[in-house]
């Protein structure tokens, strides 16, 4: 029999994790043709109205001692309702390693949220940080929110702070007005002062958009990429766009990723052939960029063959 999908949102009190849920139940994508079940193991300051469990088939059920929290309650709960899948709003002040579901269900995704402006003091508690910890090490995604009027340094060692429990999970730090961009160094899968800085496989596209946000980190370094030649017909001669299809989502939404090449024998290479190019990156002002930009300089551009996998994948 398939097992049922459970989604678990951990964190401290006002963290954002009802919020969290809140929106989310909402969203058209989110939507399905079972019922959901959210099971709420804590009192948030954000309410789920009747009319919002109604239009989204939602049915919600309080868990509220740690000794209740068992998978004969669980399958009590499932009994009842029937559901398609299961969100679970974890109590912070639980012990996560005590969190056990039923043979019947299945952990699909664990989400922490953190309160920004709390998470030091939490950090400096030997106790609290034990229980931080215990809800991060299996989360894909780690949420940082209310950032506002915090110094970038302090962020960036937090950052820090959770990478070291949980080095494979997503982190989103986020103000009022959104995401802050908070990509370091060292978050980078490419060291990026080698001499040549080899970009293979995602890391050009992980390269490509780091380069969109921080042109100054690459201006002036060598990259060296296999690439699929591109030949606009709007470009000035002796220039080509080097570069790689990427899906972010699904097949309908590819898109090509490439900067513009100044090369002197671009009018020799053929469109959608597979080159590797060596190349300068330069900052400066491209007509066809309508301004400044990334203009790659190449000084060595040899055929080769197209690789194993010729398009980045994003979306995993």
């Amino acid at each position: 029999m398939e097992k049922i999908p459970v989604y678990v949102i951990n964190g401290f009190l006002d963290s954002g994790k009802s919020s969290f849920y809140s929106y989310t139940i909402g969203q058209p994508y989110f939507q399905s043709k079972d019922r959901t079940l959210l099971i709420l193991c804590e009192e948030g300051e954000v309410e789920f109205g009747e009319k919002l469990l109604k239009q989204t088939r939602t049915d919600l059920e309080r868990i509220e001692n740690p000794e209740d929290f068992t998978p004969a309650a669980l399958m009590a709960l499932n009994a009842k309702y029937h559901p398609g899948r299961v969100l679970i709003e974890w109590n912070g002040m639980w012990d996560f390693r005590k969190f056990k579901l039923p043979h019947a269900w299945m952990l699909e995704q664990q989400i922490s949220c953190i309160d920004a402006s709390t998470f030091g003091m939490y950090f400096s508690n030997l106790a609290m940080r034990s229980l931080l910890f215990e809800e991060l090490r299996g989360s894909e995604l780690i949420m940082f929110n209310r950032c506002d009027d915090m110094d970038e340094d302090t962020l960036i060692k937090y950052k820090r702070n959770v990478r070291a429990v949980c080095p494979e999970a997503d982190l989103i730090f986020e103000d009022k007005e959104g995401e802050i961009d908070l990509t370091t160094e060292e978050d980078l899968p490419f060291d990026i002062n080698q001499d040549i800085i080899d970009l293979e496989g995602m890391n050009y596209g992980i390269w490509y958009l780091d380069a969109m946000e921080h042109m100054e980190r690459y201006e002036g370094k060598t990259i060296r990429f296999r690439a699929m030649v591109a030949k606009p017909d709007d470009f000035p001669k002796g220039y080509l766009v080097p570069g790689r299809m990427a899906m972010t989502c699904c097949a309908e939404d590819m898109q090509f990723l490439g900067y513009a090449c100044r090369y002197e024998k671009a009018e020799e290479l053929t469109e959608k052939t597979w080159v590797e190019i060596t190349a300068k990156i330069c900052r400066e002002n491209f007509e066809q960029y309508e301004g400044e930009g990334i203009v790659l300089e190449a000084s060595k551009v040899e055929p080769c063959a197209q690789p194993e996998e010729p398009v980045i994948n994003f979306a995993g």
